[in-house]
Formats: structure tokens, sequence, C-alpha cells
């Protein structure tokens, strides 16, 4: 097969990454000959000569840690949402340069409407305010939601006064009642470490809950979750969901969902 158009996932580490399971797997459902997508071990000061002297083949990149930052510096063209997360997973070659965008947000999306179908989400909880976090509040904000408790160490309400618009957005700290928290909410979104969250789990284990982790899985606080009755869904979801924009972006075809989630789940079972 003569290969014509590629694609990329970029990082460091990046030889774990399940980005091509998905795109690869997009591809052929999708009848897609020629197309090809690797991964680029890249550190975030060598993005720029990485995407600068991709050959034209290269139609797209996907973007991950610590490369995300630089991916927003470098792009010659910024979506909106990815301006108000402050980060860019993705990059797409364009006439005019490379177009930055941020998918985690709908692939957040993906995850909670997994975990709590077309019920609003009114009140939710979010564990950590880093860059996954910000782009779980873009989400929760596009899907309505009124009322966010940020549970971080420290307060970071200035940086997200534009993000929460709209929101009823509360900082609280690892001290307080996490548990009433909880119990008040319609979700909890966890963006931080799983064992950052050990010493909490039990008190935050009071409602439905996502967390973006899925390695090592189950985390601590879905054991809880789901011992204590409750849905619970992790990162894989989130994982690919963010990609089928990806995909879309790269491609200009549809991205055959149901394909790319399947390949995703049974290589994720076959290679635990």
């Amino acid at each position: 097969m003569t290969v014509t158009h590629r694609a990329a996932v970029l990082g460091s580490p990046i030889e774990h990454s399940l980005s091509p399971v998905l795109h690869s797997a997009g591809y052929a459902a999708a009848g897609l000959a020629g197309w090809d997508y690797t991964r680029i071990q890249c550190e975030a000061d060598d993005l720029p000569r990485v995407v600068g002297q991709a050959g034209d083949a290269f139609r797209g990149f996907s973007v991950t840690m610590p490369c995300k930052f630089a991916a927003l510096e470098f792009a010659d063209e910024v979506t909106d949402r990815a301006r108000e997360i402050g980060s860019a997973n993705t990059l797409v070659r364009t006439e005019t340069g490379w177009r930055a965008d941020n998918t985690d947000c709908e692939g957040a999306q993906v995850a909670l409407r997994e975990l709590v179908g077309e019920r609003p989400l009114d009140n939710t909880v979010v564990v950590g305010a880093g860059g996954t976090a910000r782009a779980v509040m873009w989400a929760l904000r596009e899907m309505g939601c009124q009322q966010v408790t940020l549970v971080n160490r420290s307060d970071r309400s200035a940086e997200y006064a534009e993000l929460a618009a709209g929101m009823d957005v509360t900082f609280t700290g690892f001290d307080a009642d996490l548990e009433k928290v909880a119990m008040d909410a319609d979700a909890v979104v966890s963006t931080v470490p799983a064992d950052a969250l050990r010493e909490h789990a039990a008190a935050l284990a009071h409602a439905p809950v996502f967390d973006v982790i899925y390695n090592p899985w189950p985390t601590p606080l879905a054991v809880r979750a789901a011992s204590n009755g409750y849905a619970v869904v992790g990162g894989l979801s989130m994982l690919a969901g963010q990609s089928y924009a990806q995909f879309e972006q790269f491609t200009g075809r549809k991205a055959p969902r149901e394909a790319m989630r399947g390949a995703l789940l049974q290589h994720w079972e076959y290679s635990r």
C-alpha cells in the first residue's frame, strides 16, 4: 500500500499511546486506504521543529503532554475553545499553516453522557484544576451545568473566570466536608492521579463518577463509587471521545465511532 496521507501523535513518553489504535481502526472502517498514523517522540521544545519540518503528507497531529502548551503557541490559528481551555491536543494542516484545537472537551462530553445519559448535570464536583479540569469545565458549561464545586489545594478562581461564565463555581480544599459535597452532586469528576485521591476516595464516592484515569484501572475512587452502587466511567471513554473530532479534522470524513471505540476496548482487554 502506498502511503499518501499521514498523521501522528506527539509527546513524551509516547510508546504506550493508544491513539494509533483509534485512528488506524478509523481509517480501516472508513475505507481510507493510503492513510498512516504513527507515534513520534517529541518534547515541548522540539514541537516547532517536528511540525514545521513535517512533509506535505502530514495532515495533522494529535498532541499529548508535555507538548499541549507548545502546540497552542506554535499554531498560526487557534480555535476559541482551545484558547479558553489554554492548551491544544490537536494540530491540523490548513492552506495557511497549522490550526490548534482542543478536542479533550468533546471527550469529556462523551464520557459524561455515558455516565448520566441525557439527565441534566445541574451540580457537578470536579477534583483538580489543571489542564484536563479546564477541558471538563468547558464541557460542563456547554452541557448546561449550573453549579460546579472545584476541589483543589489552591483557589484558582481568577484563572477560571472566563471559562466559568454562566456557572456558579466554588473552589474548596480537601479539608472540606467532601462527603456532603459529593452527596449533593449529580456527578463527581476526578482529573488527578489515582493515588492523589486514595485518602479521599471514600468521602467522594457518593455520586456517579467519571475518572479521567484509565491506567491503572480501576482507581480507588472508582472502586468505592461502584461499591456504593453508583455508575462509573473511566478515561478510555474520554480518550475515544477526543479522537473522533481529530479524525474528522484530519480526514474530512465522519468518524466511524463504534469501530474506533470497539478497537480501543478490544486492544485494552487484550493487552492487560
